[in-house]
């Protein structure tokens, strides 16, 4: 597969976490637009995978296994995997681009998917041996083997390193034995490959890879789950299990950085896939509002239902930016180090790593993203949406796992401020002296210079969401410093913090698409669509910013410390509000004329 160029020079290419405090640019930033024929012709050839084998059979467990088999002939398993394990290697957007074609399969198919090209094989590409790898990727890159990952017990998720699956090793040096209980296993009733985690010697953590079969593992039957009925979701019972000491995945004690890794890229992944999955939704929102007829009118035509349709449209158009952008951000990483000398493994793992924290902001917003349009394409379709004749309900149910699994959304929130915090303090990024500017700025003046340029306004209010985060994540930094709070203890704050992180991620990643269509002809829409799109979305963000940075505030501030940055608050949320009812009707006219998600 044919590798995008990447379009930042290496001076303009931003560290993970950095778009705090540097501006990015239009010109220097990837859009799906900009997608070549040999990637749009894997989406086809993805999106007839989905609509021709996957429809009607992702929801039933005993099609699972087939249905990957399938994946695995079209190279659509081993798509991230070298040419030496059987692999058919593609380049950043492809993947991205099939992650979210595969996305729109939903009924558990997507869970299936995932789990196995995820978090089940990618620690053997990752931290597997020569000899590890030989043995299991080329039967996982092709659907021969299946893949599974145990990491949660009883008493232990989001701590996953609590957990008290323990592995001994025999005598003779041969074989660790493993005992210990692992509960909500995805793929685990027809898997081949197990990754299991247990702590040598009761407190070193430390992955391995178990094959289906091995003597004293047996199986919990399929949970009774909520959504996502078509995955096979099992306990995983290890009694005196004999593992092979060949068969140790890293370093002892080491496991933890199988895990956390693993999951930096399985965050970037579920959000890509929740994007395809809330366009099937948008589009199914669309030709019912058009179709169902209501007081001798549709109801697409009513003011109600266009606000639903626009506002499902506004917020997973936001997404889409945000996703290909992370996508160009770890193209990029992964090139830079490939031509630095690094190997094609450590570099897939190296630019995940670097952009953990917009990984988890691409999880988060994904994840929520896709429950607003689930709910309303509930809602959208009244009682047919209650309905399990129809697919909202089960898109609804299949939604809610997304906001749980990679790690809970509120986990992901407090690792985003606490990655931001630790790069901070090691020297990686320079938040101290951006954050004292702007205390300097709230003791001047406010600047009276008019604004010039194409979204003059919508930098200023973007740059202006940065100061707000650097004031009152750097007063509560420096509050802690002080010995007067415990970030720790102060989830709430850190809560607030990320959630305008991810305002701000997303709101100047639709901004630098918007500015770049307006460049383009555009195939789809005219700029007006766009425009109206970015003006809505900046006008809410600004609202939500004011509301978070207040409530984060007022929690640690007091004083004329805290009048002070209310003033400074105030002077940086003034982004003129926009009329969202003309921008949201604008936009709700096109899906409707369009009978589809025609962004």
């Amino acid at each position: 597969m044919t590798q995008n160029p990447g379009n930042f020079i290496e001076q303009d290419i931003l560290k993970g976490g950095e778009f705090l405090i540097k501006d990015s640019h239009a010109a220097g930033t990837f859009i799906p637009e900009e997608l070549n024929e040999e990637q749009e012709m894997v989406r086809q050839m993805c999106k007839d995978y989905v609509d021709n084998e996957v429809e009607g059979k992702g929801h039933k467990m005993e099609h699972q296994k087939t249905l990957l088999e399938k994946a695995g002939e079209l190279g659509l398993l081993g798509s991230h995997i070298p040419e030496e394990y059987e692999g058919m290697p593609m380049d950043t957007h492809t993947n991205t681009v099939i992650l979210e074609e595969m996305g729109r399969s939903g009924g558990g198919f997507t869970t299936t998917y995932a789990a196995h090209t995820g978090i089940g094989t990618l620690p053997i590409l990752y931290f597997g041996t020569e000899e590890q790898k030989k043995k299991y990727l080329p039967g996982l890159s092709t659907g021969k083997l299946t893949a599974s990952y145990c990491l949660t017990e009883p008493s232990s998720g989001s701590d996953a390193l609590a957990a008290k699956t323990k592995a001994i090793l025999n005598e003779a040096g041969t074989h660790y034995i493993l005992n210990g209980q692992k509960m909500w296993i995805s793929n685990a009733g027809f898997a081949d490959v197990f990754i299991v985690f247990a702590q040598v010697d009761g407190d070193k953590f430390t992955g391995f890879i178990i094959e289906k079969g091995a003597e004293g593992m047996s199986l919990g039957a399929e949970e009774e789950k909520m959504g996502i009925k078509g995955s096979s979701t099992r306990q995983v019972f290890l009694e005196n299990v004999k593992v092979p000491k060949e068969n140790l995945l890293g370093e002892i004690g080491k496991g933890h950085l199988i895990a956390f890794n693993i999951l930096n890229v399985g965050r970037f992944k579920l959000g890509a896939m929740c994007l395809g999955g809330n366009k099937k939704a948008i589009q199914g929102s669309v030709k019912y509002a058009n179709e169902r007829i209501q007081f001798k009118t549709p109801i697409s035509t009513f003011g109600a239902i266009q606000y639903k349709l626009a506002e499902q449209a506004i917020r997973n158009f936001a997404l889409e930016s945000s996703v290909y952008r992370v996508s160009e951000l770890m193209h990029t990483k992964k090139t830079q180090l490939l031509n630095g000398g690094a190997t094609y493994v450590d570099a897939l793992l190296e630019s995940a790593e670097e952009y953990s924290i917009e990984c988890a902001i691409m999880k988060v917003y994904g994840s929520e993203t896709t429950d607003y349009v689930v709910d309303e394409y509930v809602q959208i379709l009244g009682g047919n949406g209650f309905s399990e004749e129809f697919p909202a309900a089960s898109a609804y149910r299949d939604a809610r796992i997304s906001r749980i699994y990679e790690g809970t959304n509120e986990i992901n929130r407090m690792l985003m401020v606490n990655m931001l915090l630790k790069s901070a303090m090691k020297g990686k990024l320079d938040i101290v002296g951006p954050a004292w500017a702007v205390q300097k700025e709230l003791a001047s003046m406010p600047s009276m210079e008019a604004l010039e340029g194409a979204y003059a306004e919508e930098k200023k209010a973007i740059k202006d969401f940065k100061k707000i985060i650097l004031m009152v994540a750097g007063a509560a930094a420096k509050m802690q410093m002080d010995g007067k709070i415990d970030l720790r203890s102060e989830q709430e704050i850190l809560m607030n913090v990320a959630d305008m992180m991810i305002d701000t991620f997303n709101a100047e990643s639709l901004l630098l698409r918007v500015e770049k269509l307006s460049g383009v002809e555009s195939k789809n829409q005219s700029q007006d669509v766009y425009e109206a799109i970015l003006k809505t979305f900046i006008t809410d963000a600004t609202a939500k910013m004011h509301k978070n940075a207040t409530d984060a505030l007022t929690g640690f501030a007091e004083g004329d410390m805290l009048k002070t940055m209310l003033l400074g608050l105030k002077r940086f949320t003034k982004y003129t509000p926009t009329n969202v009812k003309a921008a949201r009707r604008l936009v709700a006219s096109k899906l409707i004329e369009a009978n589809d998600y025609s962004l």
